[in-house]
């Protein structure tokens, strides 16, 4: 059995995918900086039947989220699937004219140094596999800039093109990095952008590995 490790979690799409992950038979590594939280989302799984464990880490602190990847992969298996989908903190999202150098560094941190902290952590593990699915989750920020959330916009858009770079750099190894880009907010309601629809179109990503970039649903105009 090979693991799902969720950077990020959280109650909504985070729970989803776990959920849609676990039942496919994969072990779950909830990563996440609340503790408390993770032992709800751990214990909520474990109610249907899927092994799950939480692990503590912050995404802007590479030793502690290398160290938790490397516990999860010890504790329940190898890591098969990657997914990195942290929410931004607020700060992150200043005006374009109001944003100085300083306020970019925790953004950077956030889209960049962690997804690639996350991926050098499990990257080892899926060569020894020889397969594995490196997935990364973007607001429309990351394609198409919004002077009013300048941080994440910024910071995404180099996450996506470390993500790319990944994608073309490891097909030949049979390791598929792919990004899901979300353009609006994320409502139980929505036809195309409900948890469980967003968690069926990422668990179809990592089965049918058909290509990088993937849209919940078209950008508005």
């Amino acid at each position: 059995m090979t693991t799902f490790a969720l950077v990020g979690a959280g109650p909504g799409l985070g729970l989803a995918t776990a959920r849609r992950f676990g039942a496919a038979d994969h072990t779950v590594a909830l990563i996440s900086r609340d503790t408390e939280k993770l032992d709800g989302l751990t214990a909520e799984l474990v109610r249907d039947n899927i092994q799950a464990r939480g692990f503590t880490a912050d995404a802007l602190d590479v030793e502690s989220l290398t160290a938790a990847l490397h516990a999860a992969g010890t504790a329940l298996g190898p890591i098969e699937i990657l997914q990195y989908s942290p929410v931004p903190r607020a700060d992150f999202m200043k005006p374009v004219l109001d944003t100085s150098a300083d306020d970019l560094d925790a953004p950077f941190a956030f889209s960049v140094k962690g997804p690639v902290t996350a991926v050098n952590a499990v990257l080892p593990g899926m060569r020894e596999l020889g397969r594995g699915t490196l997935l990364f989750v973007n607001g429309s920020s990351a394609v198409r800039p919004n002077p009013k959330v300048a941080g994440t916009s910024i910071a995404f858009a180099a996450e996506s093109a470390y993500a790319r770079m990944l994608h073309d750099a490891l097909a030949p190894e049979t390791i598929h990095a792919a990004q899901l880009i979300i353009p609006g907010a994320i409502r139980p309601e929505a036809e195309h952008s409900s948890p469980d629809v967003l968690a069926e179109r990422l668990y179809d990503m990592h089965v049918k590995r058909d290509g990088f970039r993937h849209y919940a649903e078209p950008l508005p105009d």
